[in-house]
């Protein structure tokens, strides 16, 4: 191994800018919010701060605007015996580990909170979904509907008193025109239901355009066909070794950063470190993880965009099916692969070493004319182009208010990634690059998830570099768990890792058992379908479809 194998990114590099210099200042914070407070909580990732419910959207404001905290990374509900909680975990775009949690403690029998969707739109939909699961009202909601289940479903199922046994009667919807007075035009309006169906639609969803003549005037995606209940399933796992397998099911398209996202938190909360040649093999695998889903977006895109289907999408397919192989070769398993064990992975590299490496680094040779063809077929093609290029239009700003990341973000100009901005891993020791663009387009996304490919495998070339090179005697591929874990109660942290969607976060809250009392999923593909409404207004039938496909979303993910 190289001396430069074992120094940060930022020691190499002294130009390099990771953004993690510093945590916040918590100080400043009490300052700030001096007149808000009302206690304060211990939180393992950030300072947590207990706010009156009516202070919500005071308190966001002045974070937002006075401290720049421009990102509402997510809204956590839970109930304990005494009380109701909404959290809301708040932090910045352009520093990463600066982080900070509101808490808003609400009384069991009115459980009422303020509503943030006036400061972050995103809470419309991470609002919705506390209500319908765990029952907290927020005061001011422009929309306050159950998202998941159905609108005439009785009780909410994450309530300490919900009765799993009481069998429901879903109701028929009157149909009524979903444009309030003032927004209707001259033209008479036509609901025009996209879904719920699969081929088109990355997933069971159901799209409720709202036409004026062929313009789009009002979208409602309509979500919940394909909730499974893995937040539930995961708090009646295990520790140690139930919950990381039923991660792969959320974004089943590339799914080994699900894992190291569960592994994290978990690693956090219990206080386990991984031995370096186990972070360097997470790393590897992940990248070609993401590999994964960036060549199923490719394909599936150019179907729904102009019906391609002999060349760029079996192309797409014809690479990943590769990495498919590479990835059953070093996991064992084709599709929910289950690599990644607390402390570290399952294995090291299959035997003999030297083939796959060989085989992994073929695949690496030709991947620059394979990347060649795309930009080809598909950058350079002229119906593509009409297609996206000024069409699905979201500005940062709306971007940030929606809490998007990912792909999405960096193609709106939002330089934003958890590899860089909350190092884990053993991406800060390595050479890469984020991957921005400014159309803020369809054509901007596709383009970045193209280069981001370039850059994992770039990622994978210098991890392939460094574990030919390790010492047989270093390979370390577990540290050692106990095999019952059981974390010190009233342990509260949130963590995320970058997939390929985006910001894949976890609140995990421990009660001394071996089995999580809260388990939250952050989806980066909830947050992204939520600003689809605002890139489809004023388009046509068409653009909102390739506005969909642009976000790449798995409902696997968004649905949970």
């Amino acid at each position: 191994m190289s001396d430069q194998s074992q120094r940060t990114r930022a020691e190499i590099d002294p130009e390099y800018d990771h953004r993690r210099e510093d945590g916040v200042d918590e100080s400043e914070l009490e300052s700030l919010l001096a007149g808000y407070t009302v206690g304060r909580d211990d939180h393992e990732n950030a300072p947590a701060f207990v706010i009156r419910p009516d202070d919500v959207q005071a308190v966001l404001t002045l974070l937002r605007d006075e401290a720049g905290f421009d990102h509402l990374s997510c809204i956590t509900g839970q109930e304990y015996e005494d009380r109701y909680e909404s959290l809301l975990h708040v932090t910045k775009y352009d520093r990463r580990t600066h982080e900070v949690t509101l808490v808003v403690q609400l009384p069991t029998d009115a459980p009422v909170s303020q509503t943030a969707e006036p400061v972050f739109r995103t809470a419309d939909w991470h609002e919705r979904e506390i209500f319908d699961l765990v029952g907290i009202e927020y005061e001011g909601h422009p929309d306050p509907r159950r998202i998941l289940l159905p609108d005439s479903w009785q009780g909410h199922p994450l309530s300490r008193e919900y009765d799993q046994t009481k069998p429901q009667v879903v109701k028929y919807a009157e149909h009524a025109n979903p444009l309030q007075p003032d927004r209707r035009t001259e033209t008479d309006t036509m609901v025009l239901n996209i879904g719920p169906h699969h081929p088109a639609t990355h997933g069971v969803l159901h799209l409720k355009a709202t036409l004026d003549g062929e313009t789009v005037v009002d979208v409602d995606p309509d979500v919940g066909y394909l909730h499974r209940c893995e937040e539930q399933m995961c708090e009646q796992g295990t520790y140690r070794y139930q919950i990381i397998p039923y991660s792969n099911r959320w974004d089943y398209t590339a799914n080994l950063p699900n894992e190291w996202a569960v592994a994290r938190v978990i690693e956090d909360v219990a206080d386990i470190e991984v031995p370096t040649y186990a972070q360097l093999l997470r790393t590897m695998a992940t990248e070609f993880g993401r590999m994964l889903g960036h060549f199923l977006a490719l394909g599936t895109f150019a179907l729904d965009v102009y019906g391609e289907f002999t060349a760029i999408f079996q192309y797409a397919f014809r690479d990943r099916e590769v990495v498919q192989d590479i990835l059953e070769d070093l996991t064992g398993q084709r599709m929910m692969f289950y690599f990644f064990r607390l402390g570290g992975v399952a294995w090291d590299l299959p035997e003999p070493r030297d083939e796959f490496i060989d085989k992994c680094r073929a695949f690496l040779d030709e991947l620059p004319a394979k990347m060649d063809e795309y930009h080809a077929l598909i950058s350079g093609n002229e119906i593509f182009q009409i297609r996206t290029v000024n069409t699905g239009v979201l500005e940062p700003d709306v971007a940030k208010s929606y809490g998007c990341t990912g792909p999405v973000a960096r193609a709106s100009g939002i330089d934003y990634d958890l590899r860089r901005d909350d190092p884990y891993g053993y991406y800060e020791r390595l050479d890469w690059d984020v991957v921005t663009a400014d159309g803020c387009d369809n054509h901007a996304r596709v383009l970045v998830r193209m280069r981001e490919v370039e850059e994992s495998a770039k990622i994978i070339e210098q991890c392939l570099d460094l574990i030919e090179d390790w010492p047989e005697d270093e390979r370390t591929v577990q540290s050692n768990v106990p095999r019952t874990l059981k974390p010190d109660p009233d342990i509260e942290t949130y963590r995320a890792v970058e997939s390929a969607k985006g910001e894949l976060g976890i609140y995990l809250r421990t009660d001394g058992s071996n089995k999580p009392a809260r388990f939250k999923i952050r989806s980066p593909c909830f947050h992204n379908l939520s600003a689809l409404p605002e890139m489809s207004e004023g388009e046509y039938v068409p653009d909102l479809i390739a506005s969909l496909g642009s976000l790449d979303i798995v409902l696997g993910s968004v649905d949970r």
